[in-house]
């Protein structure tokens, strides 16, 4: 790839457009993976730590991203490879939480989790948003998009997840919750990693 691609200069339009959205998209997560973790450790909530490192997934996915507009389609096949990594090993922590939970059990504070998922589901509503036009651009931008609507669902499921801890006042609504979104992490990183496969068989018939 030329040099002046790699700076910015003689982009199309997409990927222009590409980097603009994910620069925005990747400081909303970062700011939010910080405010989330930050409630999580204090409301105690399984459910709102897998969300708020679903945020940092997403935001280090995003700068991989940004990484790889410019790049050759072989190239964000395998950045797009490396993101469903990520994915699944975020998935692997938030069950390993659950697993520690059982043995040291605690009721999560409901109050910090309904008033931050409320918080991270519109500040990924804005991302979803900011993202639709460029979901089917490119195995690298549907990878991005993949991860968004994630974030709708975990917002979701950890404010029905508060809902049930305030009128059950116990810990399994969190846990459960928890758990639902480990599948849907990893349901989400099989599906990055497959399409990220088929690019980069894609590629490699193209350069044959």
């Amino acid at each position: 790839m030329a040099s002046c691609c790699q700076s910015d200069c003689g982009l199309d339009p997409d990927a222009s457009g590409q980097r603009r959205t994910l620069r925005i998209v990747l400081g909303i997560n970062a700011v939010m993976f910080a405010v989330i973790a930050a409630a999580a450790i204090f409301s105690s909530s399984n459910s709102l730590m897998a969300d708020s490192l679903d945020n940092l997934g997403d935001a280090l996915t995003y700068g991989l991203s940004l990484y790889a507009v410019s790049k050759a389609a072989s190239v964000k096949s395998k950045v797009a490879l490396f993101k469903g990594g990520l994915i699944l090993i975020a998935a692997l922590v938030v069950a390993g939480s659950i697993v520690y939970k059982l043995f040291v059990p605690s009721v999560p504070g409901f109050e910090a989790m309904g008033v931050f998922s409320l918080a991270g589901l519109a500040a990924n509503s804005a991302c979803l948003g900011l993202l639709w036009r460029h979901r089917t651009e490119d195995v690298n931008m549907s990878s991005v998009w993949e991860c968004s609507r994630n974030d709708i669902a975990s917002n979701l499921s950890v404010f029905v997840a508060a809902g049930m801890v305030w009128a059950t006042g116990a810990m399994w609504p969190d846990l459960i919750v928890a758990a639902a979104l480990v599948l849907l992490l990893m349901r989400s990183a099989i599906r990055v990693n497959i399409s990220a496969l088929a690019g980069l068989r894609a590629a490699e018939q193209a350069s044959t």
